[in-house]
């Protein structure tokens, strides 16, 4: 009787050193997918922030354009905004 008793513990050791290797096992795959993800996310993000860029620059060529071609203009509209936003202000 207490060989079957041996016999029954012995296996439960072992399938217990299996599910913790198992364990490991599915810690790395769960780990390589987050990591995946992550990059995958980053490389998004500076995506974006590219693109964010680029049209910061084409804005920015396109305001100093309308500048040049238009001086006159450009300061009163400039002298406007900034009389309005002092006139906010003093609200406040």
């Amino acid at each position: 009787m207490p060989r079957m008793h041996e016999t029954a513990t012995e296996e439960l050791r072992d399938k217990a050193v299996q599910v913790g290797k198992d364990v490991l096992e599915m810690g790395g795959a769960v780990r390589d997918v987050a990591e995946e993800q992550f990059d995958h996310m980053r490389d998004r993000a500076s995506g974006y922030v590219k693109q964010g860029r680029e049209k910061v620059e084409e804005w920015e060529n396109g305001l100093e354009s309308y500048i040049q071609d238009n001086p006159i203009r450009s300061l009163l509209l400039a002298a406007g905004a900034g009389l309005l936003v002092g006139l906010l202000w003093r609200r406040r």
